[in-house]
This record gives structure tokens, C-alpha cells and sequence, in this order.
């Protein structure tokens, strides 16, 4: 197998918009954590059908002023051209240099997807509309897309998004390293010369972690749900555990030569820098990275 060396290694983080005023505060404070680690970006969702539209411009336009690249996420389910247009505009206006294209989801009761069906589509409307102006990046699915019909096809799908004109792209989160290493190798046969930034969830509860997967389709392996469901109702075991687990897949990932690590953090700081502690990453815990 193959690694991805030839790229810097790159932190970021994912958010999403909060709805209260508390969750507001809470988020303001998880920012300026995280952001003592230098982060390329931190990303902020979209909702489903664009329904966090305004929140996601007030929160990216927070994030840009507070001094760290904003990536706001854009989907494709309910959108027409002349909203993203809008929305474009709006970002480059703002300063915003990067964003996240994806398909996004079909809300329950949506009949209509919009004037675009996949995320190559949208990817290309953005080159078409701005040219070279944002740094685009796309969802990368190591276990392949739950709807896809196979994983060659889902393969293709990303071949797609890439030859539209995207710059990098981060994975769907997975606790399998071999997924993740069998798909770089897979996409770089083909020519697809971006870097693929593994997408990391933490394991904090066992049951919120089975429901995200059941719904995005990512593998919780076997072993790793029996151990989780035998701790029960013990967060602090699982925790624990939870962070073993996943500290070594990132420091296997970064053996490896991922160019860095995506954050799904859900809002929060703690998880995610307890990771990066273990990981001696500078900033989380004051040494020096080992990757």
C-alpha cells in the first residue's frame, strides 16, 4: 500500500450551528480551545436541505473575524443555483476562501432534491461561478456511501467530484485503518491526486455512536461494539476506552502518512483534545508531535 506523505499534515475541526444562546456561548468557548492548536480550518455544517442556511454565515463570519479559516459546509439537496449563488457571494464577501461540498441529505417529506443531484455537480457550479477563488473540499466514504450500489461505483462518484474541480477531501469517520487505507491506495491508482483527510469521531457514549452510524453508514467493527456494549451505563469506562481506541487509530493514520486529521468534535473540545494529547500534538499538551 501506498500513503499520502507527499502532503503537509493539517488539523481541523468540525461544527455545527448552535440553536441557543447557551449553545452560542458553549461554542465560543470550544473555538477559542481549539484554536490554540493552529488549525488549517474549522468546518460548520449546513443542515439538512440548507435549514441552518443563516446560522451557518453568522457562525462561519464569527470564526473568520476571530482569526481562523472558516470552512462553511454547502449541500446540494434543496438548493437552486440562485441560493448558492447568493451564498457564494455572501462568503466571498465575508472572506471566506474554503468550503465543504456535499450531497447532503433528503429530509423526510422533501419531494424535490433541487437543481442538483450529487456533489460533482455542485462542485463544478462553484468553479464554474468563482473560478479559483475557494479551496474546495468533498466527503470521501472509505466504507463506501450507504447508498451507494458498490463500492466501484461509489469509487467513480468520487472520481467525479474530484474531475469537477475539488482540492481535498475528508472521510466519513470509521474505526477500520485498512478501510481507509485500501481507498487511498484505490484512488491513487486512478490518478486522483488530492489529499484524503481521515474524518475522526470520538468515542464518548456508545448509544449517541450507534444511532450516527446506523444513520451515515459508517461501521462500528464487531469487536468494538461488544466491548462498548459490555461497559453499559459506564461513560467514565467508555470514555476511557473510547479514547485508547482512537488515539491509536489516529497515530497509526499518521504512521501511515495521512496528511492530517479531521475533528468531528459535535460542539465539543474536551474529547477531541484529550486525542491530541496522547498524540503529544503541540498546543494539546505542550510536547512535541511524534507523527
Amino acid at each position: 500500500m501506498q500513503s499520502q506523505k507527499k502532503y503537509p499534515r493539517l488539523i481541523s475541526f468540525e461544527f455545527y450551528p448552535p440553536k441557543t444562546e447557551e449553545g452560542e456561548a458553549g461554542l465560543k468557548v470550544v473555538q477559542e480551545q481549539l484554536a490554540k492548536l493552529n488549525p488549517d480550518f474549522f468546518s460548520v455544517t449546513f443542515g439538512a436541505a440548507g435549514s441552518t442556511r443563516d446560522k451557518t454565515l453568522t457562525t462561519v463570519v464569527e470564526i473568520q473575524t476571530a482569526g481562523v479559516s472558516a470552512a462553511p459546509h454547502l449541500s446540494c439537496i434543496g438548493s437552486t443555483k440562485a441560493n448558492i449563488r447568493a451564498i457564494l457571494n455572501a462568503y466571498i464577501d465575508n472572506g471566506i476562501s474554503k468550503v465543504v461540498a456535499l450531497r447532503g441529505d433528503l429530509p423526510s417529506g422533501m419531494l424535490s432534491v433541487g437543481e442538483f443531484r450529487y456533489a460533482n455537480e455542485l462542485v463544478g457550479f462553484i468553479r464554474q461561478e468563482t473560478g479559483g477563488h475557494f479551496e474546495i473540499h468533498v466527503a470521501a466514504y472509505p466504507e463506501a456511501h450507504p447508498q451507494s450500489l458498490s463500492a466501484r461505483e461509489d469509487l467513480k462518484n468520487f472520481k467525479r467530484k474530484v474531475e469537477a474541480g475539488a482540492n481535498a477531501a475528508i472521510t466519513q469517520y470509521f474505526y477500520n485503518a485498512e478501510a481507509y487505507f485500501y481507498f487511498v491506495d484505490a484512488c491513487e491508482k486512478l490518478g486522483l491526486d488530492i489529499p484524503i483527510v481521515p474524518g475522526i469521531m470520538p468515542i464518548t457514549q456508545y448509544t449517541q455512536l450507534y444511532r450516527f452510524s446506523e444513520m451515515c453508514g459508517a461501521d462500528i467493527p464487531r469487536w468494538l461494539r461488544k466491548r462498548l456494549e459490555n461497559f453499559g451505563d459506564d461513560r467514565v469506562a467508555i470514555q476511557a476506552f473510547g479514547l485508547d481506541v482512537v488515539s491509536n487509530l489516529c497515530q497509526r493514520l499518521l504512521d501511515y502518512g495521512a496528511p492530517g486529521l479531521h475533528f468531528y468534535t459535535m460542539n465539543q473540545a474536551a474529547p477531541t483534545l484529550a486525542i491530541l494529547e496522547n498524540l503529544k500534538f503541540p498546543g494539546a499538551s505542550g510536547g512535541v508531535c511524534q507523527n
